[in-house]
């Protein structure tokens, strides 16, 4: 009788073991994902913070910003 719930607590630690690797991919590992792209960087033309240039403002002047305030603030 012994051996047979030995047996029983055995098979379950197994089903919860094989479980566990079948939740995280089958135990296969995965290629990582390709990093993005580097994007150009722009310095603000007046307080010299550097962004994305999709991120900052252009003035009319063609210089870029941080934000509308400092593009305000420059005059451009």
């Amino acid at each position: 009788m012994k051996y047979l719930v030995l047996f029983a607590v055995l098979f379950v630690a197994y089903l919860v073991w094989r479980n566990d690797r079948v939740d995280r991919g089958g135990g296969k590992r995965r290629a990582p994902a390709a990093p993005a792209a580097p994007q150009p960087m722009v310095a603000c033309a007046l307080c010299g913070l550097h962004l994305p240039e999709a991120d900052a403002v252009r003035g009319n002047d063609g210089r870029h910003f941080c934000g509308q305030e400092h593009r305000l603030r420059a005059g451009g």
